[in-house]
């Protein structure tokens, strides 16, 4: 039942496998013939075996094309143009990493050190550390207004100052040379 199906020229990746095998000269004789019979009889199958025909001696005759002997130095030259990415190394500043680092230090250290100095070290009525933890008053040095403006002043300079060192870093990596 499977083999009239396939006779029938309803699969055509049977079809075009079976020719193919015709056409390379496989297969045994019974399929062969089966093969010739139904070229004769069948218009589609005959089509089809011209175009497969046609296919093969093109490429059995045809050259393929080969890349110019400059091929490989067009390409090489085309990526010259392009500047590459450095490696991290080069391009991530490490005095800018220890810069935030000793920054964001100093700003715990300073936090810590305002705080304990918040601590009435003589009072005597409790010997609980818990409780003079507690008795840290923040609100007092963030409520003011002047402390205020100036850490807003500070973080605008920063940010700027960090804008214009990135932007000469950028500017200065477009003019490298190749």
């Amino acid at each position: 039942m499977a083999n009239e199906s396939r006779n029938s020229g309803n699969d055509t990746g049977g079809m075009n496998d079976r020719l193919w095998e015709y056409i390379d000269g496989n297969g045994n004789a019974p399929e062969r013939s089966a093969i010739e019979e139904l070229l004769q009889s069948n218009a589609e199958w005959k089509s089809r075996y011209h175009e497969l025909l046609e296919l093969n001696k093109l490429m059995q005759s045809g050259e393929l094309e080969a890349p110019s002997l400059r091929f490989t130095k067009n390409v090489m030259e085309k990526i010259v143009m392009h500047h590459i990415a450095p490696a991290t190394k080069s391009y991530i500043n490490k005095k800018v990493i220890w810069g935030l680092g000793i920054f964001f230090i100093t700003l715990f250290v300073g936090f810590l050190v305002y705080g304990l100095g918040q601590i009435d070290w003589n009072d005597t009525s409790g010997n609980n550390f818990g409780e003079k933890l507690t008795n840290i008053n923040v609100n007092k040095f963030f409520s003011n207004t002047w402390v205020n403006v100036f850490m807003m002043i500070n973080v605008m300079l920063g940010l700027f100052l960090l804008d214009n060192y990135f932007s000469n870093k950028r500017k200065a990596f477009r003019n490298e040379p190749f």
